[in-house]
Formats: structure tokens, C-alpha cells, sequence
């Protein structure tokens, strides 16, 4: 792990791992019923405080997306097989979590499966999969913008 890692454009860059995992995403967004996508995405009841935080949080988070596309993938390195199955742990979440949402009737909680365990299952795999890619591209200063952006979705 290095504080700035060296930034360029590759095949092999942090962008791999979330790619595919955007990609998975965009399939099931176009497959699932349309008001479980427009209930996923809702921010109708959100309040002037939550929509304060969640942009003071999102600028973190953009440039740790930066930071995850232009920065090799450490292959050959022990932080690359942590990030890479840290990664995978929050992947496979993300997709149970969704189904999840998606399975529960209209107008009803969700209360079963990962729900169970936690309130926003989807934003914990979502973190643990950009955590990942943090450590799979063995970039400190990634891992401290995540966690920043992180405290500000937590209490938005």
C-alpha cells in the first residue's frame, strides 16, 4: 500500500473490478419491474439535511472513483488478492441484497434476507466492494477518501 499511488491510463486499472460490476448492475436495472428500479433510486423523502450530506459526501466519493480508474491493479501482490476478494464478498452481497429488494411486495419494508442483518445491506456491499478496489490498487489515499465519503452517506 503507497500513500499517492502513480496515476495512468491501463487495461489492468481498479476500473476492471467496478466495471464489471456495473455492468451486472445495468442488466439487472434493465430486467427488474420498473417501480422496484424507481423505488431503488427514490430520494423523494429525503430531507434538505440528508441532501446537504450526501453532496458534501459525493465529491469523496468521486475522487475515489478517480483515484480506483486510473490506478493499476497491484496483480502479483498480496493487497491485490485481499482487495480482489474483499471485492468479490461486497459483489455477491450487493446482488443477494438487490434481489432481495426486488423479491418484497410494493409498499411493504423489506425485512428479509440480508435486511435481517442490516438496514441498507445494498450500501454496505456497496462500500465493501469500493474498499476492495481501494486495496486491490494499494492506494491509502483512496481507502481515506472512501471513509470520509462514507461518514457523510452514513449520517445523510
Amino acid at each position: 500500500m503507497e500513500l499517492m499511488p502513480t496515476l495512468q491510463l491501463g487495461w489492468l486499472n481498479g476500473w476492471l473490478m467496478l466495471g464489471s460490476f456495473y455492468l451486472v448492475f445495468a442488466v439487472l436495472m434493465l430486467v427488474f419491474p420498473r417501480d422496484v428500479v424507481a423505488k431503488l433510486f427514490s430520494v423523494s423523502g429525503w430531507s434538505r439535511e440528508q441532501k446537504v450530506l450526501s453532496a458534501i459526501g459525493k465529491p469523496f466519493s468521486l475522487a475515489c472513483l478517480a483515484l480506483i480508474i486510473f490506478t493499476p491493479l497491484k496483480i502479483g501482490q498480496g493487497v491485490f488478492v485481499v482487495g480482489l476478494v474483499t471485492f468479490a464478498l461486497g459483489f455477491v452481497g450487493m446482488i443477494v441484497a438487490l434481489f432481495n429488494f426486488r423479491n418484497t411486495p410494493a409498499g411493504q419494508p423489506v425485512t428479509s434476507g440480508l435486511y435481517r442483518v442490516s438496514r441498507n445491506p445494498q450500501w454496505v456491499t456497496l462500500f465493501t466492494m469500493f474498499l476492495g478496489n481501494c486495496i486491490a490498487i494499494g492506494s491509502w489515499t483512496a481507502v481515506v477518501l472512501l471513509l470520509i465519503a462514507a461518514v457523510f452517506y452514513h449520517f445523510r
